[in-house]
């Protein structure tokens, strides 16, 4: 029995799309040999969120003690999260492999922390390196060097943030305020623990995006890296869409079937880093005064926002969200640009408008906004969240007889026929994902 061990970082970001790899690659290695496992290594707490599928023999979870400050609190001290995710997750994982009963062929970890591969190293363990994020953010954080002797870093946005930055191989012309706020003012806090391939000792590396997406970046890596560079595709659970749905659905769906096609706008800033309360309340209003159908999910926050919303908006506390964008009714998606949420949407032909709060997110809205054309960026439209504007800039965008409306509408089908011709049979997914497997199955 021979085993690959899979280490995602702890966060949902992180840990769904590493499972929807598992479920592609392991298809593909029991074609080769019928006894490959993947075990997912979580914390105990990380466990009880998944509630995992007890069927999949091929896919088990193991799981090592809380080290890390509760995921519920994640938000309110990322960088205590991020700290201990560094530091204290290695030894636990250490002793699990100490007593692992099958032979380990390879470790599949989340770039976002190191220690992994410093113990598949001291091991002589084959590890293959998953990047969660875009290619482009990815050759962002690995040309740090040049960032810091062209342009100095943690700068005041609000003084320097149209400076431009067309000097890192592979990626358009952007400007400060597009780097991933790490890089912003303030952003000296994570130096040390945000994510970063640089100096990373790896066999393989696997993005979580499509060549047809981002090319160009990904051919400027292929040129500088010293690894082979795989793409895995979306990572989206695409395939787990049922095509003939039961009549017992979600009530959120049954009120999606009684809208008319791509009059709704579906809501949602993910789990962590949100807006204060006094901007979700005008967010809240403006929703309602647009008097555009809307589907809001809201953790934590739906039974305040179920008093301000009206008749035309829902407000649920979770949804299984690919399957919401693939709704015929949905016509648009308020989103914070999370890269997961980026590749559902596209996947889904679903314009969007961007949100960005933190990290990545603002790097992923300048390839929305500026490079693919799909979406507005709502902070452009609306200086200060205040009700009208909010109500304005949503009517104007789910506007189904704007030009411009009309013109992003066929980009992003344009782009979802490219998403989904790349996870096809032969897909430039399928063709990236085979070589990976014959690789590791050569060595």
């Amino acid at each position: 029995m021979n085993q690959v061990v899979v280490v995602p970082y702890p966060g949902r970001g992180h840990i769904n799309p590493m499972l929807n790899l598992c479920h592609l690659l392991s298809s593909r290695l029991n074609r080769h040999n019928r006894t490959t496992i993947f075990t997912v290594v979580v914390t105990e707490e990380w466990l009880g969120f998944l509630n995992p599928d007890s069927k999949q023999d091929n896919i088990r979870f193991v799981t090592i003690p809380n080290v890390l400050p509760s995921e519920l609190n994640r938000g309110s001290d990322m960088i205590g999260f991020l700290t201990a995710a560094q530091t204290k997750m290695e030894r636990p994982f250490v002793e699990l492999l100490d007593r692992i009963e099958f032979p380990v062929k390879l470790i599949i970890a989340d770039v976002t922390m190191r220690w992994p591969f410093d113990v598949a190293n001291r091991r002589n363990i084959p590890i293959a390196a998953y990047w969660p994020m875009s290619a482009s953010m990815f050759s962002v954080v690995y040309h740090v060097d040049l960032l810091e002797s062209n342009h100095q870093l943690f700068a005041d946005v609000l003084e320097r943030g149209r400076e431009t930055i067309d000097y890192i191989p592979g990626l358009s012309s952007l400007t400060i305020a597009d780097l991933p706020t790490v890089y912003h003012s303030g952003g000296e806090k994570f130096k040390g623990i945000a994510p970063s391939p640089f100096g990373v000792k790896a066999n393989y590396v696997l993005i979580s995006t499509m060549y047809e997406l981002e090319s160009k970046a990904i051919n400027g890596l292929r040129s500088i890296l010293q690894m082979p560079i795989y793409t895995s595709g979306p990572n989206i659970p695409y395939s787990q869409i049922e095509p003939n749905p039961s009549l017992d659905q979600p009530v959120y769906i049954n009120w999606l079937n009684s809208k008319p096609p791509k009059t709704v706008l579906y809501v949602s800033f993910g789990s962590f880093l949100s807006v204060s309360c006094a901007e979700m309340a005008e967010i809240a209003f403006g929703l309602t005064q647009s008097g555009v159908n809307f589907l809001w999910v809201a953790r934590g926050e739906t039974s305040r926002l179920k008093e301000i919303c009206g008749d035309n908006g829902m407000v649920v506390e979770w949804c299984d969200q690919l399957r919401v964008l693939l709704h015929s009714s949905i016509g648009g998606f308020w989103t914070h640009c999370g890269w997961n949420s980026v590749k559902e949407s596209l996947f889904s032909g679903v314009p969007m408008l961007a949100f960005p709060i933190s990290l990545d997110q603002t790097l992923n809205n300048k390839m929305i906004v500026k490079d693919w054309k799909t979406g507005w960026n709502i902070r452009e439209k609306v200086k200060v969240l205040k009700r009208d504007e909010i109500a304005k800039t949503v009517r104007d965008f789910m506007d189904s007889k704007s030009v411009v409306r009309i013109e992003m509408m066929e980009r992003v089908e344009m782009f979802s026929r490219i998403c989904q011709e790349s996870v096809g049979e032969d897909g430039s997914i399928n063709e990236d994902l085979d070589a990976f497997v014959r690789d590791i199955a050569m060595s």
